[in-house]
């Protein structure tokens, strides 16, 4: 709906305008005129944006489908009214800050949402059009295999940009030097690469190497820290702080067990060397993150939240709190093909190992690691890739109960303090 601009403000894509009311209740969208889906499913209305809004919602495997729901399907007591074809009027029920409702609505991210064409899914069902997209974007899916490649053909006078090239298709090499090979051997025209291979690349003839600044940020969760109860109002069964010494056994912010836990979490923030792992693995690419969700924003971010790497302090707090000898903990990182992040995670191992902790690092595919984040059952730690953040409030919405994807930290705190950060985000924002 949105296209975010460079400045982190919203551009219009297939919402040519739009309006809030002065109680940031009801939101008016303007469509674009003329927008054609794929495979000759017509023109674009009203009608399919409230069905792809929600049936993301309906289908819960989106990390904001419950928020997308709150906003698209009148869960905190709003309601939806198709005014014209071109024209949706959304009442959310309670106020909405316009970035938290951008977050899910924009392009290029990692919680982005897109609209699909409702008559194709009346004609051949939800699950068959899943799969064979009528989208409205400059490239149509002419067809597919699974976990081998996709392939595209341009569409000829796109309303936005009609493609450079007629043909399209993305294959699925897991294998790097397999992809560094197929093109030095021209068998492929670009390919996603870590930064292991750039001096191969730049002297491959031909070769240019492209990067984007600020696409993404990488930081480490600690889970397991279930405070209170879950979004049913029943105890989290999975909180077990006698084997997970990060967490804290009180909840309360100022109790003994939190300070202790406290510490611990500390050791292992300053245990890690942000400068090597950039200098080293990133090539020098990126720059040292105190906070994931901050990057772009580290002039607004409290100075007291800058770890400096201090291993002996590290292992001075473990000691002060009956760790002398470290403990163990699961380390996992969440492949999604983020530069180095494999390596980073592992290296984020070495740094614990050298404080005393035993690191037990388990390779799984990020499909095999997501159900146990959702169901908050996950007892460790992840590395964890993100998209870059339109406000660092949005990645805060991952520690609420109602998000469907969890950092692995929930506390009657951030029940509270986050929503009222989001709720007032149009005229404060963290």
């Amino acid at each position: 709906m949105f296209a975010i601009q460079q400045d982190r403000s919203a551009g219009s894509l297939l919402a040519e305008s739009w309006s809030i009311s002065p109680d940031f209740t009801t939101w008016t969208f303007t469509l674009q005129g003329e927008v054609q889906f794929h495979k000759g499913y017509g023109t674009m209305n009203a009608e399919d944006v409230l069905y792809s809004y929600q049936q993301w919602h309906e289908g819960a495997l989106h990390p904001r489908a419950e928020i997308i729901g709150n906003f698209w399907a009148g869960n905190e007591g709003g309601f939806q009214e198709i005014i014209d074809d071109r024209t949706i009027a959304v009442n959310t029920g309670v106020p909405w800050a316009q970035v938290r409702a951008l977050e899910f609505m924009r392009h290029l991210g990692g919680t982005s949402t897109w609209i699909v064409s409702k008559a194709q899914s009346d004609e051949i069902g939800a699950e068959a059009a899943s799969k064979d997209i009528a989208a409205t974007g400059p490239w149509e899916i002419v067809d597919h295999a699974p976990d081998e490649f996709w392939k595209f053909a341009a569409v000829r006078d796109h309303w936005r940009q009609t493609p450079f090239f007629e043909e399209l298709i993305y294959w699925s090499i897991p294998e790097e030097a397999t992809r560094v090979a197929a093109f030095q051997a021209e068998q492929i025209d670009s390919f996603d690469m870590s930064l292991e291979f750039l001096p191969t690349i730049q002297d491959t003839d031909g070769a240019v190497v492209v990067g984007v600044p600020g696409a993404g940020q990488a930081g480490f969760n600690l889970y397991g820290q279930t405070y209170g109860t879950d979004r049913n109002g029943n105890v989290y069964p999975f909180f077990d702080p006698a084997n997970n010494p990060w967490v804290s056994a009180n909840g309360d912010t100022e109790s003994e067990e939190w300070h202790r836990a406290l510490k611990v979490r500390k050791a292992l923030a300053i245990a890690i060397d942000r400068e090597l792992i950039v200098g080293e693995l990133l090539s020098g690419f990126g720059s040292p993150l105190s906070l994931r969700d901050w990057m772009g924003f580290e002039d607004r971010a409290d100075p007291s939240w800058v770890h400096e790497y201090d291993p002996d302090l590290a292992r001075q707090l473990l000691a002060e709190v009956g760790y002398p000898d470290g403990f163990s903990i699961l380390l996992t990182p969440a492949i999604r093909g983020a530069p180095a992040e494999v390596e980073a995670c592992e290296a984020v191992a070495l740094f614990w190992e050298d404080i005393g902790i035993r690191v037990d690092m388990q390779l799984i595919p990020y499909a095999a690691l997501r159900p146990g984040l959702v169901s908050r059952d996950y007892q460790g730690a992840t590395c964890l890739s993100v998209s870059g953040r339109i406000s660092p409030i949005i990645g805060m919405s991952n520690y609420l109960k109602n998000s469907n994807f969890s950092y692995g930290t929930e506390h009657a705190w951030l029940e509270q303090h986050v929503p009222d950060a989001l709720g007032q985000g149009t005229r404060r924002c963290w």
